[in-house]
């Protein structure tokens, strides 16, 4: 290769699982014409990666893991070098594509107790099995970020929780996993995302932190994946003063974040990718095309993620950097090329005619994460509670943002017959007359389905609903099912009022089935609070 075919497989541009032919044949020249990398697949332009404000309604499509599959072969046809194709799937492909297996988010994995880190290691090993059968071979997951904010707007969920140890080996668990299922991993968001209160992919965070302090914390989970030989890190759009002279400086072009802490003072040598240069943080500060590139690519970056201005971010590391620097990403690309076995066409797309998805081995897989992660919060006899308002017919159920008919409560009926109640959403009215309907009865088991996993507006948590749990939990004896993100349980009025509190996780049939059997039968929660939750 020339030297500016190797500075081409440097770029990751993004790619639209949904998107228009034009736009497709539009990549199909950017491959053919700059020998590019690889490719970050996303399901659509109006899913999160460009519209972060979610002005454009996402336009859902059955067929897109089939469009995936089509697009990788078409893709790597055309491509000079084999290309490395990448995508988000923390929690598996359904993160980005429709009619995939989905697994728990992280804070469900970190209610895990640690004797059951095994469990991490098969998440990783059939998310790993799952990408291969659709071509990919590079998961931009998982996040070593600590969950030590309970204020972040774009973390949350997403991380294993606060406990660096607990974080640390979880995520060594899910890349081991991955590993031995031939595809690569990479922890983010390198120096640690956790503790910030913006959206880097709307503004820039910024981390008051000095090195000391990060040594102690935020940076115990990537020393010890950098030990462990982790194949990439990735850079986080965050800004760290101590460690750049005072100045605010995005952790993506800081020299300083990359090449002095990250590459001599841990020494890391693996593969250095960016977070989205497509993100407000920093795709705005310079005028020059190409310059951000290039500028990502001087600070330390081996691949440059959702790079937009690919003709003239070659020409300016062409210009700008040395032989020296530039054999150096090459090599890092081409070494974790070889190790997923991406030699020529034939092997790049091998793994779609070997593997294919085992819904029910992903099922029986979420039964076992939702065993040992529910979690119990508040107990005073849950269980003889809701038996002895049975049998006095002093027991209702009121299902929250589902119908009735929710596999929780279909659990139940058998054993706890009862008048069952419901709201969906914008029913402002509902709550006086259903504050009726209940008068006879003095013990509720209520089932919170958390309408959304990120904190904006209370989770999306409608005032109506939440002043009506406000006065509810102290009028009656309330036994509280909370299927969503554990955050949530912070926006709840009197929560210390509620008898009784269990945290579920997710709303998958498997935790709803889960979670009913342990209030039939009283058994013991094995699931620790991955986080602290100041309201209890």
């Amino acid at each position: 290769m020339t030297l500016e075919q190797k500075i081409g497989q440097f770029f990751f541009p993004a790619v639209f699982i949904n998107d228009t032919e034009e736009n497709i044949q539009a990549t199909e020249k950017l491959i053919q014409d700059y020998n590019i990398g690889g490719l970050t697949f996303f399901h659509s332009r109006a899913s999160a990666a460009t519209n972060y404000e979610t002005k454009t309604k996402v336009v859902f499509n059955d067929d897109s893991c089939q469009r995936l599959k089509e697009l990788i072969i078409r893709f790597q046809k055309c491509a000079p070098t084999p290309l490395l194709m990448s995508i988000d799937a923390e929690w598996g492909l359904a993160m980005r594509v429709e009619k995939t297996p989905q697994y728990p988010y992280a804070i469900t994995l970190g209610a895990l107790p640690v004797s059951k880190s095994h469990l991490l290691y098969e998440v990783g090993n059939q998310i790993g099995n799952d990408l291969k059968s659709v071509g990919i071979h590079y998961n931009l997951a998982p996040l070593a970020d600590i969950n030590n904010n309970p204020d972040n707007p774009v973390i949350g969920y997403r991380s294993f929780g606060e406990s660096k140890e607990k974080v640390s080996e979880f995520a060594l668990a899910y890349l081991q996993g991955m590993n031995d299922a031939g595809v690569l991993g990479c922890l983010k968001h390198f120096p640690g995302h956790g503790n910030t209160n913006v959206d880097s992919h709307l503004g820039l965070p910024i981390l008051e932190e000095n090195l000391e302090q990060l040594l102690a914390n935020e940076l115990v989970p990537f020393i010890k994946g950098i030990e462990n030989n982790v194949d990439s890190i990735m850079i986080g759009h965050l800004a760290v003063p101590a460690l750049n002279s005072g100045k605010n400086t995005s952790a993506t072009l800081s020299k300083s974040i990359i090449e002095t802490l990250l590459r001599k003072q841990l020494g890391y040598d693996g593969l250095v990718i960016s977070d989205a240069l497509n993100m407000r943080s920093v795709s705005d500060l310079y005028e020059k095309k190409g310059q951000l590139e290039y500028e990502a690519f001087n600070a330390g970056n081996d691949i440059l993620c959702f790079a937009e201005n690919i003709a003239e971010g070659i020409q300016e590391i062409l210009e700008n950097a040395t032989a020296e620097r530039i054999e150096e990403s090459y090599n890092r690309i081409v070494k974790c090329k070889q190790k997923v076995g991406l030699l020529n066409f034939e092997t790049a797309v091998q793994s779609m005619s070997d593997y294919e998805f085992n819904f029910k081995k992903t099922s029986d897989l979420n039964h076992q994460i939702a065993e040992n992660s529910i979690t119990l919060i508040k107990d005073n006899n849950n269980t003889k509670v809701v038996i002895d308002a049975k049998i006095e017919n002093k027991l209702a159920k009121l299902s929250l943002y589902r119908k009735t008919n929710n596999p929780f409560f279909q659990a139940l009926v058998k054993d706890l017959p009862s008048p069952e109640y419901s709201y969906q959403s914008g029913d402002n009215l509902y709550f006086e007359s259903l504050e009726k309907n209940l008068e006879p009865y003095d013990t509720l088991i209520i089932a919170l389905f958390v309408p959304k996993a990120k904190p904006l507006n209370n989770f999306d948590i409608e005032p109506e609903v939440l002043h009506f749990l406000k006065k509810i939990v102290t009028s009656k004896k309330c036994i509280l099912y909370v299927f969503g993100n554990p955050y949530s349980l912070q926006v709840i009025p009197n929560l210390k009022s509620a008898t009784g509190i269990v945290q579920v996780y997710q709303d998958f049939e498997e935790f709803q089935k889960v979670a009913a059997k342990q209030l039939l039968h009283n058994l013991v929660c094995e699931g620790n609070l991955p986080i602290s939750i100041k309201t209890l």
